[in-house]
């Protein structure tokens, strides 16, 4: 059970509640304050305060003041409104990891709903019960208000949600579910949309990928440094010490535990004086990306455990105050830079996968990798893929937190579009897996015309990969193969088995 509280959502929380059902409660503390909070709402409302959002339109229309009898409808309306994204569902532990973060965000005891509202949709949570989300439509400002309207229909009986691996229609599926519907009023509509709690949620996800997706690059590069006979030199921790990345010295420390008890480390191989900067240059690259990681996740966890509201009631000094904390830039800017990072890291593994191929490069490997080069190919058109993936990442790493286009009559005039940033993400990394996966194998194939002792890590990986993916002793089509070891990354297969076996972090 994991107990939100508005101060202590990590990403790893995150992704066990998202990807791990993991069940979730609210701290009794973030109960009081959301009560607490609610009663200076109504007295608001009573008073007859103008507060935007609960007695007044939005965007263009925050000047227009609603009648009394109007604000209930005005909620269910503004959830209608802007329930207005395209295309199709949403994966399911996006549509978790934003509810989850929405929740933290009422935890905080600012937001002004309804203790009602942040209860069913603890409940939604435990009970697997996932709203049917459109996964575009987001400008990532005055919150991610396309995705966030559709989770909130349910809460309407409105809307459809996935249940038991059925989509029925909202109602239907709370019914099944056993929720009740609490229906909107005054404030809890907002309360439910005003926040890039989607951008965000879907950035914590993409961390925990990413992570898990650079450890396993620091393996493939063991393996083909490994089967190019590298000069280890490079790699010693003292030179990444000397310059002072935190990043750097990481790699090197993981690289040298994979490779540890190599001959390569011994001076019985002869190696270059020095290697290609695709190899040697892998610490400094690698650790690069490893330190834009750490720099996004203190973001993303920051916005996790924030209040991004608008307006934000201060219940002890009985006042509000509106702003634009729903502003997706803090996540979108770091997160744009991460997926830039992933492309930078594959650049590097397909460079590494061309010395293997190449034999003017590969220090006396066969042309290709192949056995009977000229009547086969091996894995030449293994590289076309690795390059197609490439580009389309390149395509995909032009950031999209400067791609701003106004709109509403130019009152919301400059948008982080961090729901693009996030989409794209997740399109950079599946071809990142593919990338990665290629190099897997044709470091794989490398090692076995080496006779040499290997690194514990390298053979750790090696045996792994030849569980599933073959020798090429002679040409075969290569897209099972591909698609094979592509899945092995995405799974963590190989990263999962060198962790069992060795100290790798």
């Amino acid at each position: 059970m994991i107990i939100l509280d508005g101060k202590t959502l990590t990403v790893e929380k995150l992704v066990l509640i998202s990807r791990s059902y993991e069940k979730v409660s609210l701290h009794g503390k973030s109960e009081e304050k959301i009560v607490k909070c609610r009663k200076v709402v109504e007295k608001k409302i009573n008073n007859k305060e103008i507060i935007y959002g609960v007695n007044t339109g939005i965007g263009e229309f925050s000047e227009i003041v609603l009648d009394d009898d109007k604000l209930e409808d005005f909620q269910k309306f503004l959830i209608y409104n802007h329930s207005a994204g395209i295309g199709d569902a949403a994966p399911e532990d996006h549509v978790r990891a934003a509810i989850a973060s929405r929740i933290n965000v009422h935890a905080k005891g600012h937001s002004g709903c309804r203790l009602e509202i942040t209860m069913t949709m603890i409940q939604m949570l435990n009970k697997k019960l996932t709203p049917f989300v459109c996964a575009k439509g987001s400008v990532g400002a005055s919150g991610d208000l396309a995705p966030m309207a559709q989770i909130a229909l349910l809460l309407l009986g409105k809307g459809k949600a996935f249940y038991k691996g059925v989509l029925y229609d909202g109602r239907k599926a709370m019914e099944l579910a056993g929720i009740e519907i609490p229906g909107l009023k005054a404030r809890d509509g907002l309360a439910l949309i005003n926040g890039s709690n989607f951008l965000t949620g879907m950035s914590a996800l993409f961390l925990n990928d990413v992570t898990n997706w650079l450890k396993q690059s620091e393996i493939a590069a063991a393996m083909s440094l490994e089967a190019l006979t590298a000069n280890l030199g490079p790699y010693d921790k003292r030179i990444h010490q000397a310059r002072g990345f935190n990043g750097a010295v990481k790699t090197s420390d993981n690289l040298n535990l994979l490779l540890e008890g190599s001959d390569l480390l011994t001076g019985k191989l002869k190696t270059k004086v020095q290697d290609a900067y695709s190899m040697r240059s892998t610490p400094q690259v690698i650790g690069s990306a490893r330190d834009a990681v750490k720099f996004a996740k203190e973001q993303v966890e920051i916005e996790l455990n924030g209040v991004c509201d608008n307006p934000i009631f201060f219940p002890d000094e009985n006042i509000h105050l509106s702003g634009a904390n729903f502003q997706g830039t803090p996540v979108s800017l770091p997160m744009d830079m991460i997926g830039i990072c992933v492309t930078m890291v594959s650049v590097l593994s397909e460079r590494r996968m061309n010395r293997l191929n190449n034999p003017a490069l590969s220090c006396g490997l066969p042309p290709f990798l192949s056995k009977g080069a000229g009547m086969f190919s091996g894995l030449m058109l293994s590289q076309y893929t690795a390059d197609t993936l490439i580009v389309e990442q390149r395509i995909l790493s032009t950031p999209a937190s400067i791609q701003s286009i106004p709109a509403a009559a130019d009152q919301e005039d400059f948008v982080s579009m961090g729901m693009n940033t996030a989409l794209k993400n997740f399109q950079i990394i599946d071809c990142a897996y593919g990338v990665l996966g290629i190099e897997f194998f044709a470091a794989t194939q490398a090692l076995d015309f080496r006779s040499h002792n290997f690194g514990r890590g390298v053979k750790i990986a090696k045996n792994e990969i030849r569980k599933y993916i073959q020798f090429l002793d002679e040409d075969r089509p290569l897209y099972d193969d591909h698609n094979k070891i592509k899945e092995i990354v995405k799974s963590c297969q190989i990263l999962n088995k060198v962790i069992k076996e060795c100290d790798l972090s």
